[in-house]
C-alpha cells in the first residue's frame, strides 16, 4: 500500500520540478501578440544559454526572427527554421558582443491558416527548442 503513495510523490516532485520552457510575451511584457500579429515565445536551453523566438506577417509572408543569448562571444551554433515541420532554413551562426548572443532571421511563406514555427539551435552539449503558432 506504501509503494503507490511513494510512486505518486515521487512523481509529483518531478513535475513540480520540470522547468517552464516557454513563456507567451511580447517585448513589453504583454501576453499574446500585439496589434501588427506579431507572436513572440521565449523559453530556456538544455544548458545555461535562453532563446526568443518572433514571428510576424510581412507583405504576404512570415517574418521570422530567432535569438539565442548565451552570454559567452565566438561559440558556434547551427541553426535549423520549420514551418510546418519542414524545414526551410538552415544556416551556422556565431555568438558576438556585447551580449555573447546571435540572430537567424528569415522572411518565409506564409499559407492560409494557422502556422507552427519552430527553430533548433545546437553546439556541442546544447541545444535550443522553440516553437510557436501564428
Amino acid at each position: 500500500m506504501r509503494l503507490p503513495l511513494l510512486i505518486t510523490c515521487i512523481a509529483a516532485l518531478l513535475v513540480a520540478a520540470s522547468p517552464v520552457s516557454a513563456k507567451d510575451d511580447d517585448d513589453d511584457g504583454r501576453r499574446g501578440g500585439d496589434d501588427d500579429g506579431r507572436v513572440i515565445k521565449r523559453g530556456d536551453c538544455s544548458g545555461a544559454s535562453n532563446w526568443k523566438l518572433k514571428a510576424k506577417p510581412d507583405d504576404g509572408g512570415l517574418e521570422v526572427e530567432y535569438e539565442v543569448d548565451q552570454n559567452r562571444n565566438g561559440v558556434r551554433w547551427n541553426v535549423a527554421l520549420r514551418r510546418n515541420g519542414k524545414r526551410v532554413a538552415r544556416g551556422t551562426r556565431i555568438t558576438r558582443a556585447p551580449s555573447g548572443s546571435f540572430e537567424f532571421e528569415r522572411t518565409i511563406g506564409n499559407p492560409r491558416g494557422t502556422d507552427t514555427i519552430s527553430a533548433v539551435a545546437t553546439r556541442r552539449g546544447e541545444t535550443c527548442r522553440a516553437s510557436l503558432r501564428i
